[in-house]
């Protein structure tokens, strides 16, 4: 199986400009996906890591940090049509697309490897990790969603398989009798979802031609696109084992919250 590791990396952000480049604890962002996602590779066949980047500042860096990058349109409206994009430049195409998030410098590798391995296993349209909350990450997600109602999502999908049945900015499945559940388990029935993406190279070239569908826009969640037109995710189960817990970074805050995390856990590699 032939893999491509790409990571959509814009220079324009309305919130953070340049953030690919800006610097934590003196590593560019984008120098400590590009590691991450090698990390994620090794001793793999067939697994290449490509910059998808509309800038040329960005592109510079890549030379610096030694790593293939490609130009893409600066409209691309979603870093998954950037990902798709650069696809099209692939002279060897891979059979599997990982679009690796180029604002996520604290994702374990071995969630990428998981998503790399699941696929491997048992080829599907698409794959993309979550990770089950216990009761106390359960209730500081209902507490976030009291002034933040659109942060953290949820997936319901078959345990045995993997297959998704959806996922929702509303947190998913309702709990019926909790206090007894909680007395038998310090893990809750809910799943967070976390935003990374593996896709059948045919399933990516098909998804940027979908319109938008009408649960994804009120969600705002472009996976339910792929649900929505029949096509299968499987959700692929990793743990973050005590590691840094974060999202995209976004804001100057973030990058001084991500900087307060590698003190407290230490660097990933």
């Amino acid at each position: 199986m032939k893999t491509a590791i790409i990571i959509p990396a814009r220079y324009a952000s309305t919130r953070l400009p340049g953030k690919p480049l800006l610097h934590i604890n003196g590593q560019s962002m984008l120098e400590r996906v590009v590691r991450l996602s090698r990390a994620a590779a090794q001793g793999l066949p067939d697994v290449s890591v490509v910059v998808a980047t509309d800038d040329e500042r960005i592109a510079r860096h890549c030379v610096d940090i030694d790593v293939e990058y490609l130009m893409t349109p600066a409209e691309s409206p979603s870093g998954t049509d950037r990902v798709a994009e650069a696809l099209k430049q692939l002279t060897d195409k891979p059979d599997f697309i990982l679009n690796m998030q180029g604002d996520a410098p604290l994702t374990p590798p071995d969630f990428l490897r998981a998503m790399m391995n699941a696929f491997m296993e048992s080829p599907c349209d698409a794959v993309t990790p979550v990770t089950r909350l216990s009761w106390d990450q359960l209730d500081i997600l209902r507490h976030n969603k009291l002034s933040t109602p659109f942060s953290g999502t949820t997936a319901v999908f078959n345990e045995t398989n993997g297959q998704a049945f959806w996922f929702s900015k509303n947190i998913i499945p309702a709990i019926r009798k909790e206090d007894e559940l909680r007395k038998l388990s310090d893990k809750s029935p809910v799943w967070r979802h976390i935003g990374l993406y593996g896709y059948a190279a045919k399933t990516l070239e098909q998804y940027i031609q979908l319109p938008e569908t009408a649960f994804e826009k009120l969600e705002g969640l472009e996976q339910l696109r792929l649900l929505e037109n029949g096509y299968n995710i499987r959700c692929v189960p990793v743990d973050f084992m005590g590691r840094a817990n974060m999202s995209g970074i976004d804001s100057p805050e973030d990058l001084a919250r991500a900087e307060a995390l590698i003190a407290k856990h230490g660097e990933l590699l």
